[in-house]
């Protein structure tokens, strides 16, 4: 199996030897990010909000506790909100942009490096397309050469090695364009939460809104 994949691999030529680099690149990504999505806790969300509804029932000190009690970003951003809150020296509004600032900072940290997925989910069909494009030329001029003693074989041949590239450029996208949707949504659901949990700590009448 390893020595026919292998050899498919051989057989499609350095688009494909390009395109399979690329999957690397994106598997290497992707363990990277899942790995900082959990150590950063992007993942939940639980002990934050339990937090926050704490301090707005007016349980300071219980909704501080909660939230030291969890390494996760979400619940950082509450522990840092609520010391913001009850601090008595500067103004709540200053507190309230320095927790913005460092949410946005961690946000854009998560965020790093998903310029790559779709820069490749872009270009592997293009460089599948590309290898097909080479392959046909190559095809036709094999074809030519042979004369009058035309073989069908050699177009059928050439064809269908020329269109393995877009079926390695295609099977290089799409996981990729998948990958960069779900792990984007991520960031947004977590950009949307910290700004709510930042919302409910400092703006008082917060359910009236």
């Amino acid at each position: 199996m390893v020595a026919e994949l292998i050899d498919l691999i051989n057989a499609g030529g350095f688009v494909v030897y390009i395109l399979v680099a690329l999957s690397v690149v994106v598997l290497t990504i992707t363990f990277a990010k899942i790995l900082q999505f959990l150590q950063a806790g992007v993942f939940s969300k639980g002990r934050a909000k339990r937090a926050a509804l704490q301090f707005r029932r007016g349980k300071a000190d219980e909704a501080l506790k909660i939230a030291i009690s969890s390494n996760d970003l979400r619940s950082k951003i509450v522990q840092k909100s609520i010391r913001g809150n009850l601090e008595t020296e500067g103004s709540k509004e200053a507190a309230r942009e320095e927790v913005t600032r460092f949410a946005a900072e961690k946000v854009n940290s998560l965020s790093s490096h998903l310029r790559v997925f779709e820069l490749i989910g872009a270009m592997a069909p293009l460089l599948g397309l590309f290898g097909t494009v080479l392959g046909m030329i190559e095809a036709f001029q094999q074809l030519e050469q042979a004369g009058n003693q035309v073989d069908p074989s050699i177009l059928s041949g050439g064809i269908w090695l020329a269109l393995l590239t877009t079926a390695v450029g295609l099977a290089v996208a799409m996981p990729t364009v998948t990958i960069h949707n779900f792990l984007d949504r991520r960031i947004e659901r977590l950009t949307h939460d910290l700004d709510d949990l930042i919302a409910q700590i400092f703006v008082k009448d917060f359910d009236r809104i």
